[in-house]
């Protein structure tokens, strides 16, 4: 190799180290399925806390770009990501309210040069890089687990499941389902599904209990009902309930006895490991080792509730 080649190679490495090392601002954008679900605001808190803190680490500047629809709606998330990447977002990371409806609007920001990463509810067929959630299938599984047991191995059981089209909450479905053959005593009478607000979920209870006395137990695979008051109408401890989630509202109901388990996601870290993830893919050019990054399940009992509701001062805004 001739000295004219190897200074030319050298110049053209100089050129690219000088480009990247003139990119001290990164702007991530963050796109959940709703503005007033309590867990996304969680999400929130933790993508402005990793902003802060690996900005410092890593002597750079990251914004966050705050694209979340004020209901669930797949389509107005899909234009959400389009406007990211025409706004010159850096990265994204997206809560898939419906994976078939995204997976084109992500692979368009590949395409164009923008990472994404997904946290909460993956869309697998896309090209987004990781995805940053719990174990779906063994969530499920582990809420009629728990259900049984506190039920003696036997009864009816109701699953509460949300949005019919997530993709998260069908794999929990499923993980209930298979669980609950373990069990000859247990019978699933039903999934019911709704609106993912407090209030669509506490009438789909009421309505299901009303219709199914005999239901003396339900699996929620995700908390929706118990973020309104007086959601749960029978005598604590004559139904037995296990939900996902645990939210400051939801902790009441865990209190009161109404409900026996709550198994909390690890929503601030939704959003803080999510920019965590762009970051290194965009500034250190580091890809994860693996591009499922699970998280894990953390239960809550009346024995704990206080010690982990001490969480929400900093991960809920005042």
């Amino acid at each position: 190799m001739n000295l004219k080649l190897i200074l030319n190679i050298f110049a053209a490495l100089g050129v690219v180290l000088n480009v990247q090392a003139q990119k001290r601002s990164f702007t991530i954008g963050l796109v959940a399925k709703s503005q007033s679900n309590p867990v996304f605001q969680a999400a929130r808190i933790g993508a402005t806390d990793a902003a802060r803190d690996l900005g410092r680490k890593h002597g750079i500047e990251i914004k966050i770009d705050w694209r979340t629809p004020n209901e669930e709606d797949a389509q107005k998330q899909a234009e959400a990501i389009e406007q990211l990447v025409l706004a010159g977002a850096d990265g994204i990371a997206v809560s898939c309210s419906d994976a078939n409806k995204l997976t084109d609007a992500i692979n368009s920001a590949v395409k164009n040069g923008v990472p994404v990463a997904t946290f909460d509810s993956d869309a697998p067929n896309s090209k987004r890089f990781v995805t940053y959630a719990i174990d779906d299938v063994k969530c499920g599984e582990r809420v009629l687990e728990e259900l049984a047991g506190f039920m003696g191995g036997t009864g009816i059981v109701a699953i509460l499941a949300g949005n019919q089209n997530a993709p998260n909450l069908q794999k929990r479905v499923q993980g209930v389902k298979n669980a609950a053959k373990k069990y000859p005593g247990i019978t699933i009478r039903d999934v019911y599904y709704h609106k993912e607000t407090p209030q669509d979920a506490a009438a789909k209870v009421e309505q299901v209990m009303q219709a199914n006395p005999d239901i003396s137990g339900w699996a929620m695979v995700g908390g929706w009902p118990l973020f309104t008051d007086n959601a749960l109408k029978w005598q604590p401890g004559t139904v037995k309930c296990v939900s996902v989630d645990a939210l400051p509202p939801e902790l009441a109901y865990l209190r009161s006895g109404h409900v026996q388990l709550l198994l909390a996601q690890q929503v601030y870290e939704w959003g803080y490991r999510s920019v965590e993830h762009l970051i290194n893919k965009i500034h250190l050019r580091k890809d994860p080792s693996s591009v499922k990054d699970v998280s894990a399940l953390v239960p809550v009992t009346r024995e704990n509730v206080d010690e982990f509701a001490r969480n929400w001062e900093k991960w809920l805004p005042k």
